[in-house]
């Protein structure tokens, strides 16, 4: 919406964005932040073109370094307001990349294997949770699943994932998530 763009978009005050940071990418991350900082409860900021199943060594690069550059200052600036306790950010794609290059340059759908980047939302963060195999191809250590995840966030709102059920189509309550443990180290 351009009308949002202009009122909360790029203005006077983005120098940890970068004088250089393209309209699109970049500009989402001031955008998010100012768009909290006058109370609205969710962003959600959509970053295409990971989906690389050629070119990767053409293309991340400048992707990677917009991405860095984006969530630190985001990140940053959270923690300059005070904000970082009611925010939460998180990077997240919906599966992993293959471990091993494929023919064209690129890594194809591998669903063994993710991670998520989380910060802010009073969660403990600065820290690395599970690892994987030495070639990424399976969790070695502290395997979690989405949910794990999701139930994390849900506790740091104030919903408690154990007790909270919403209605189905026939109106009978049903759990929002199958696996309801938020993640310890995180809160």
């Amino acid at each position: 919406d351009p009308a949002v763009r202009d009122r909360y978009g790029r203005g006077d005050d983005s120098p940890a964005f970068g004088e250089d940071a393209g309209p699109h990418w970049l500009d989402q991350f001031l955008m998010a932040r100012r768009l909290v900082e006058v109370g609205v409860r969710c962003v959600t900021l959509s970053f295409g073109s990971w989906d690389r199943h050629h070119s990767n060594f053409a293309r991340l690069p400048l992707q990677l370094a917009k991405f860095d550059q984006g969530i630190t200052a985001l990140v940053e600036d959270l923690h300059a307001r005070g904000l970082q306790n009611d925010v939460s950010v998180i990077a997240w794609g919906e599966f992993g990349r293959t471990p091993r290059i494929n023919k064209d340059a690129g890594r194809d759908h591998w669903p063994q294997a993710s991670c998520a980047l989380l910060a802010g939302g009073g969660m403990r963060t600065g820290q690395v949770i599970g690892s994987t195999n030495r070639l990424g191809e399976v969790p070695q250590d502290r395997p979690l699943h989405y949910q794990n995840v999701f139930a994390t966030l849900y506790h740091q709102l104030g919903i408690n994932p154990e007790t909270t059920t919403i209605p189905d189509h026939a109106g009978r309550p049903q759990y929002t998530l199958d696996i309801r443990e938020p993640i310890d180290e995180l809160i």
